[in-house]
């Protein structure tokens, strides 16, 4: 495997995520997804590492994208590593990853039904002893300045419309899960405009 790169290579990583790098949680011998992937902003690093990464994302465009971008980072990581996909219906045999990311993916989910079948999904995928690392706009800390809708979305003051959790929802999605919180909720107020949420979840052996 070749050399960790410097610092100035880990790109346009979550700074969530990086923390998680820090601490040795997420290393690049894990097997990882990145669900919801985008055009690959949080997999630059692990690309440059040598990491086995798969992403998904429902946009062509998108793995378009990533494709290109882990032929110039990756050459010898295989194209289909990157796939077209639901989170609802991820095209991966259970337990196959050490460590499944979903970064700004779940506050799209139609209605709770959806983003459980979501969060189902990506515990499906993970293995035992694995990381979930989930990053998400939530009502924390936002709950008197929301207007609420149907199915439980929200419409914020930064003008958006998210389907969004509170923090006893997600602490009740967790225990459902059978999951271990190994960080506190960590939820970061942008300007009094939304809130995001970092939840990170440990999956039982």
């Amino acid at each position: 495997m070749p050399p960790p790169p410097s610092l100035v290579d880990f790109g346009r990583i979550d700074i969530y995520l990086f923390d998680q790098l820090l601490r040795g949680r997420i290393t690049p011998q894990m097997r990882i997804l990145d669900a919801g992937c985008g055009g690959g902003r949080n997999l630059e690093y692990l690309l440059r590492c040598g990491a086995p990464v798969s992403g998904v994302d429902r946009d062509p465009e998108q793995i378009a994208r990533i494709r290109a971008l882990a032929g110039e980072l990756a050459p010898s990581l295989p194209e289909d590593r990157f796939q077209v996909a639901e989170l609802s219906r991820l095209p991966f045999p259970d337990r196959s990853f050490d460590a499944v990311l979903c970064s700004a993916v779940l506050h799209f989910a139609a209605d709770p039904g959806h983003f459980h079948r979501m969060l189902d999904e990506l515990w499906r995928v993970l293995e035992r002893g694995g990381i979930l690392f989930c990053r998400l706009a939530s009502t924390i800390g936002m709950a008197d300045r929301l207007i609420p809708l149907e199915r439980g979305w929200y419409h914020l003051p930064d003008g958006s419309d998210r389907f969004l959790v509170s923090q006893e929802e997600l602490l009740q999605a967790g225990r459902r899960l059978g999951g271990v919180l190994l960080d506190p909720l960590k939820t970061t107020l942008v300007q009094d405009m939304r809130a995001m949420t970092t939840w990170v979840l440990g999956k039982g052996g």
